[in-house]
Parts: structure tokens; sequence; C-alpha cells
């Protein structure tokens, strides 16, 4: 799913109407993971880097002063002393708020860097599932916080990219498929600003890797603010 701060209600007012399918597609999805223990995987300029599930945020950056936590033991009071001194990035504030609405217990949050190659992506992704497989204490669900291509035309939009449309229909019909993943060109998504194609290579990583045979189904995808934005479900058959 993609990681916009207007999925906080509290981020948009009025307007949350509007994005009120995208919200909805996102926690479906969540709410349907077997598991209360996630890892989430995102892209950020700081990757790589592993947040624990102590840490905890704030979207108070983007326009709302809305605590986040990566785990559910931390209290309120907690919360409110210790907000301002962890600095979690967009993908793993979005985790920690959507961990929140899921009830889920604990979230590792994950970092990328947007330049890493298909084949380092595919390599920590079996990486990430040798490691969660052979954890004996608890069941993982993996959570990927992507966007799409930035180029869409839309009323009011920036620099638009003709193949921004086609681009982001292939990521839709991608997220059934390991191996369509895999194939993104990151050239062509590079030039199209989608960070996303480095976590979604991770995640076909960590399908191919996990031995396992997977369904997708897709609950979202449109381009309503002229970024691509895909909401789909993997679960093993």
């Amino acid at each position: 799913m993609p990681p916009p701060p207007l999925l906080v209600p509290e981020l948009v007012g009025a307007a949350a109407a509007g994005v009120e399918p995208l919200r909805t597609a996102c926690e479906q999805a969540v709410g349907r993971l077997r598991t209360p223990r996630w890892h989430a995987v995102g892209v950020d300029e700081d990757g790589p880097a592993v947040f624990r599930p102590g840490a905890r945020g704030n979207v108070r950056g983007y326009g709302a002063d809305v605590p986040v936590s990566l785990t559910a033991t931390t209290t309120t009071a907690e919360h409110t002393e210790h907000t301002e001194h962890t600095a979690l990035p967009l993908p793993l504030l979005v985790a920690g708020w959507l961990r929140g609405r899921a009830g889920a217990h604990a979230v590792v949050g994950e970092l990328v860097h947007p330049s890493n190659t298909p084949s380092d992506c595919l390599a920590r992704g079996k990486e990430l599932a040798d490691e969660l497989n052979g954890d004996p204490a608890a069941d993982w669900a993996v959570l990927v916080l992507a966007d799409g291509a930035r180029t869409h035309a839309v009323p009011g939009a920036g620099r638009v990219d003709e193949r921004a449309a086609g681009f982001d229909g292939a990521v839709a019909t991608a997220l059934a498929d390991a191996d369509a993943l895999a194939a993104l060109d990151p050239m062509v998504a590079a030039a199209l600003g989608a960070q996303g194609r480095a976590a979604w290579q991770v995640l076909a990583g960590v399908a191919i890797g996990s031995g396992t045979d997977w369904a997708g189904e897709l609950l979202y995808s449109a381009a309503p603010y002229g970024v691509g934005y895909h909401v789909a479900l993997w679960q093993a058959r």
C-alpha cells in the first residue's frame, strides 16, 4: 500500500472524504493480515535502516499532532515524553498509524534506499524470507509501503509524463505476480519518481524466497493526486 500522509484523517480535515476509498482499502488490507506482528518495508533516502518496535513518532510535521508507535505496549504518557526524540520516516509513520488502526501488536520497520538495484532488492527479500521463516517465536506479515509514478496528469499537477499511466497499469497487474514485480525497470521507475519500485522488488524477493505459492488480490489502484497508489493483499494459497 502507499504511505501518503493524507491517510491520517486529522491531516486532511474536510477533505478526508475524498481519500476514503484509499483509506478503506488500506485498512481492509491490514485488517485481513493473519498475524499481529508485521515487518514493514519502505523506501527512504536514509536507508538501509531498521527501526525496532519500541520506536515512536508523530505526524505533526505534516500538520497535526498525532502520535504513533511501532508497538502496542507504549503508554500514552510514554508516547508524549518520547515522541519528539524519534524521527520515524514517513513510511514507518504510516505503518505505525495503521498498526494502531488494526490493533496489531508490533512492527519492525525497514528502509531500503531508492537506488538499490533489482538484484539487491531481490537478494534482501530472500534474506528477509529466511529471517522471518526462521523465527520460532511468531508468525509475521510483510507490509510494503510504496508509491508509484508521481507524474500522472491531474488538474494542477506539476511535471507530467505520458508513461506514468502505462507504468502504474503494469504495477497493478504485477501486484499478483512476483516475477513481474522483479522485472520492473528501475530506470523508468526513477524517471517517473516511483521510488516504491525498490520496496516492491523486496516483496518479490520475499515471495520467491519463501517457496510458497501466493494469491494476489488488488484492492485499489488509482492516481487521485497525480501519484500512483496501489493496495494489494497477498496470501498463501
